[in-house]
């Protein structure tokens, strides 16, 4: 069971500590924009992540 409760809470902290890299960069990438814009993760339809995607160009978002 303590391996299991371990497991998690690290699974928890990876996600957090993601998190915290992300709003980091963005705010280095606001006070310097000399370095260019921070780049977002492509959305895509939101089912492959491909923002040329044939789906989306269509109009076609289900799937």
């Amino acid at each position: 069971m303590m391996t299991y409760l371990l497991a998690i809470g690290i699974i928890l902290l990876v996600m957090v500590g993601w998190v915290a890299v992300q709003h980091l960069a963005r705010q280095f990438a606001l006070r310097h924009p000399e370095f260019g814009s921070y780049p977002e993760e492509p959305g895509g339809c939101g089912s492959c992540g491909n923002s040329s995607c044939s789906r989306k160009k269509n109009g076609d978002e289900q799937l």
